[in-house]
């Protein structure tokens, strides 16, 4: 996905004479990706002369009073978030054949997900752009949003390398609020989630490094599998920031090991291992990754199972982040 150039044309035009309201001022719709209930869009604004992306409910999910309640918190949580590393929001609307959107700065580049399945493969160029200090960066980025959250008292509660967006300029923003806790806010019963809106051509995994869609369930606790943390497992609707350091952990512990610390065949037995399974350092299931011990530390930390052993804040953690020497 590349920056669209700017175009002199495009700046020195008049504004339209009759400027529609809602979304009647976009033109150009292009898919880019969907999910179970929303879908994302590219689009030209023709007020601001700039492509943008606009995220709505799917046809078959615009009745849905519970999943218009979840997008449109989603879009007010985002909006309220301004950090350098979320989102910027432009507008939120409701349309009479669209239902509820809002709209989002466009940005260029690629999830991290889709950066460790080249790593997973081998890719040379891959590993040489993302070496592991670049990989623990990306990730002390994402906490950073965490820790801005935290302080307006937001819990993401899916935090995973789809999640996660790496940008052609260095920029790495943190997405999909979509099942964030807001304190004092009903839970709303948000659901258990399979993956972030994935493009619809998206290549198959590689063997050993596949996402959270792998594991399929009816359940209903908010989050993705592979990412969650014990509290998210045992159903508890009293988690905290603690919550986010440890789903955190695991995308360090992946993108250190290139493996997903807990996985195991099926949901009931990945449960099992985030509830009970103490895992190796980085270092000892990949020991020709060049892990250095003071990774291995951040890691094992944000990954206890009792919160109170854990970081106690996303800040303390970033700290530590940014003093691995490799």
């Amino acid at each position: 996905m590349s920056e669209s150039p700017i175009i002199l044309s495009a700046t020195d035009a008049d504004l339209p004479r009759n400027i529609p309201s809602g979304i009647g001022r976009y033109t150009g719709f292009r898919d880019m990706a969907r999910g179970g209930s929303a879908r994302l869009r590219s689009c030209y604004d023709r007020v601001t002369g700039r492509t943008v992306v606009i995220k709505s409910l799917l046809p078959e999910s615009l009745l849905d009073r519970r999943e218009r309640r979840r997008l449109l918190r989603e879009a007010r949580i985002t909006a309220q978030l301004q950090h350098p590393n979320t989102v910027p929001v432009y507008d939120i609307g409701e349309d009479e054949t669209e239902g509820i959107y809002f709209v989002m700065k466009r940005i260029s580049g690629e999830n991290l997900f889709e950066i460790l399945k080249r790593i997973a493969r081998g890719d040379e160029a891959t590993c040489q752009a993302f070496p592991i200090i670049r990989r623990i960066e990306i990730i002390a980025d994402a906490c950073q949003a965490l820790a801005y959250a935290h302080a307006r008292g937001v819990i993401h509660r899916d935090v995973k390398p789809e999640n996660i967006w790496v940008g052609n300029f260095g920029e790495v923003i943190l997405l999909d609020w979509g099942v964030a806790k807001v304190w004092g806010a009903a839970d709303d019963d948000a659901p258990m989630r399979q993956s972030t809106l994935r493009p619809a051509d998206e290549a198959a995994a590689s063997e050993g490094h596949s996402p959270g869609l792998s594991l399929t369930s009816l359940d209903q606790r908010p989050g993705t599998p592979l990412y969650m943390s014990p509290e998210q497992v045992a159903g508890k609707r009293s988690i905290d920031e603690r919550s986010d350091v440890f789903s955190a952990g695991v995308c360090l512990y992946e993108v250190l090991a290139i493996r997903e610390p807990f996985k195991g065949g099926n949901i009931e037995e990945t449960f099992h291992n985030i509830l009970n399974c103490q895992v190796p350092p980085p270092s000892e299931r990949s020991p020709d990754a060049g892990i250095p011990n003071s990774a291995d530390q951040v890691v094992m930390r944000a990954l206890q199972k009792n919160p109170a052993l854990r970081y106690q804040s996303i800040r303390e953690m970033v700290h530590d982040l940014r003093e691995i020497d490799v």
